[in-house]
């Protein structure tokens, strides 16, 4: 292209001659720039997306043979003569002609990078990676844009062979008859090819089992690639969610703060939220995953957010609780912080060789006795803990925002392993478990949520950005006239 400009101008100077050398130079920009037109596979490539994959990637920052490497590792895990069959998500419709937002299987976008819905990825040691790729008419490229087919699966995706959806039902069951077992996707099975003959004998004679407890072992150590995309989407949330505590101190509508952390989240790369975000303002903070949005946030209450993102393939998960008026009451500072003790002291925990429930115990034990302290649990009754906080310290974070959940709890961390930290106290307003808590503890719910990356030397949270202690949050809340606000509307949305 340079070259075709550098002669287009070196003709324009050349007086009367231009016209002769316009035309053969303006047919030369044409060639080039037909040659280096990018071809349109349905997702960004490194020649559609040059600003966000560099040359070799199939994700931004993930190669093709980081992706070939994941192949390679998945059939030395499986036994000999193994078959694996992952099909892709489908695609979920809100009504007959509108589809809800697209979302990729993890496993299936682990193995192909292929982040389109309707295929099917085969793997055994004899063929390699084979995909079966959704046939696509031009009515549906009419109506549904460019998709991945054949072509793209072997010279993007990388597939050793490639073929149209509408052969499997052709190749596929020679290759079921020919394994020992047949491993496949047990959340995506697919009517294309359970319906075989030949996949339901094999599971008739015991012959298919769920592949999950292979691909959950893969992804539970990230790569250095996968470390920076997720690295990335803890950023993007941990801002995020701090641009939205700044305005919850104004705008108190939890359907407004919702908008407000998918918009900055999005503004700042995000794909999608990793989850409806939680946006609980007093007593709605109890609910654990409260998911209407529908309230508003009272003077003197607290607001517990629960948000994450999903950058490229890789999620985040973070939950701050705060007072949008800048000033906790002594019953709320008393329970947040003992959970923030808790958070902080369970985050020390978290090093190579420790684990997910040891971790969790842990907590028990503090947050039992903290709430024995406070009278909210009677001694001798700790088994009345779970109506104060039934969920676990924490969870492992990758493609899901519950990844790897085939493991064991005591499988020991490891240096790449990303795990959130979240401990919490829930109290509705009125009794619902048997719960005996004091008054002025009722409608109270606090979380306070990490994520952490395990390294050799320990650890390192991911969204240490974000206030939690309470000095930080409440000088945060309060910033003066020099803020985003003034003093004036401060006051307004406290009173």
């Amino acid at each position: 292209m340079a070259t075709a400009v550098r002669l287009l101008r070196r003709s324009l100077r050349g007086g009367e001659a231009a016209p002769r050398f316009l035309s053969a130079s303006q047919n030369l920009v044409r060639l080039v720039s037909n040659n280096t037109r990018s071809v349109d596979v349905g997702q960004p490539t490194p020649r559609s997306h040059p600003e966000l994959l560099a040359e070799g990637e199939i994700t931004p920052g993930i190669t093709s043979d980081e992706y070939i490497f994941r192949r390679k590792k998945l059939l030395e895990v499986l036994p000999e003569k193994s078959l694996a069959i992952i099909a892709s998500a489908e695609q979920q419709m809100m009504t007959d002609v509108v589809p809800y937002s697209f979302r990729q299987n993890g496993d299936y976008l682990y193995i192909t990078g292929c982040a389109q819905p309707g295929g099917v990825a085969v793997l055994s040691e004899e063929t390699g990676l084979c995909m079966f790729m959704p046939d696509t008419s031009k009515e549906d490229v009419v109506w549904q844009g460019q998709t991945a087919g054949v072509e793209a699966a072997e010279n993007f995706f990388k597939a050793d062979k490639a073929f149209p959806l509408s052969e499997m039902q052709k190749i596929l069951p020679e290759m079921i008859e020919r394994s020992k077992v047949v491993y496949h996707n047990v959340k995506t099975l697919s009517p294309s090819y359970k319906n075989l003959d030949s996949f339901r004998r094999a599971s008739l004679n015991n012959k298919v089992k769920d592949i999950a407890y292979y691909t959950d072992e893969l992804r539970w150590i990230k790569s250095k690639s996968e470390i920076g995309l997720m690295r990335e989407s803890a950023s993007i949330v941990s801002q995020s969610l701090l641009q939205t505590m700044l305005l919850s101190r104004t705008h108190r509508e939890e359907s407004q703060l919702a908008a407000k952390i998918e918009y900055e989240c999005k503004m700042r790369g995000a794909q999608r939220m990793a989850f409806h975000p939680v946006v609980g303002g007093g007593a709605n903070g109890s609910v654990i995953h409260y998911s209407r949005n529908d309230g508003r946030v009272k003077a003197g209450e607290l607001l517990l957010m629960d948000v994450g993102c999903e950058y490229h393939g890789y999620l985040s998960d973070l939950t701050r609780t705060w007072p949008p008026c800048g000033r906790f009451s002594p019953a709320q500072e008393e329970l947040y912080s003992l959970i923030l003790e808790t958070n902080k002291e369970c985050i020390k925990l978290c090093k190579p060789g420790a684990s997910l429930n040891e971790i969790h115990n842990h907590s028990v034990k503090m947050l039992i006795k903290g709430f024995q302290e406070l009278g909210i649990l009677e001694k001798g009754k700790s088994i009345q803990y779970n109506y104060l906080n039934p969920t676990a310290i924490g969870h492992s974070l990758g493609m899901d925002i519950h990844d790897s959940v085939k493991l064991s709890k005591d499988k020991l961390l490891e240096p790449g392993v990303i795990i959130t930290i979240e401990p919490g106290v829930y109290i509705p307003p009125v009794p619902i478990l048997k719960e005996n808590a004091p008054d002025r503890y009722r409608g109270i719910g606090i979380r306070i949520e990490d994520e952490v990356l395990i390294t050799e030397s320990g650890h390192e949270v991911l969204t240490a950005s974000v206030p939690k202690e309470i000095s930080h949050i409440t000088t945060l809340m309060n910033m003066g006239s020099n803020s985003m606000m003034d003093a004036h509307e401060l006051r307004a949305a406290c009173s």
